[in-house]
């Protein structure tokens, strides 16, 4: 390896303990007028995963958005349940009381 190996040294993610869908909803959470875009670059998925992620949040009742101008702006049902059967017991609100920043 000489001086000139333009390798990149940062550690490559393959896994996480919150999935995408979790990811996208605490993003939107923090920035209610967050557009896809920024979202995809800000989780490092494409734009239209994040375009499915936030319809799935909304068909299940985790989310809302209203149109604002040319954006839209969210809002997170936070009393709602978690989905699977080990987490249903917490809310998403306690979910983002524990990885709140």
């Amino acid at each position: 390896m000489g001086s000139n190996d333009k390798r990149d040294n940062t550690p490559k993610i393959g896994w996480t303990f919150l999935s995408n869908h979790a990811h996208v909803l605490i993003c939107i959470a923090e920035n209610p007028l967050a557009r896809m875009r920024d979202l995809a670059l800000q989780i490092n998925i494409t734009e239209r995963a994040v375009q499915q992620i936030i319809q799935d949040l909304e068909l299940a009742g985790y989310l809302r958005h209203v149109r604002e101008g040319r954006r839209n702006r969210y809002t997170v049902r936070m009393k709602k349940p978690l989905r699977h059967p080990i987490e249903k017991h917490c809310t998403v609100s306690e979910l983002f009381a524990m990885v709140s920043r």
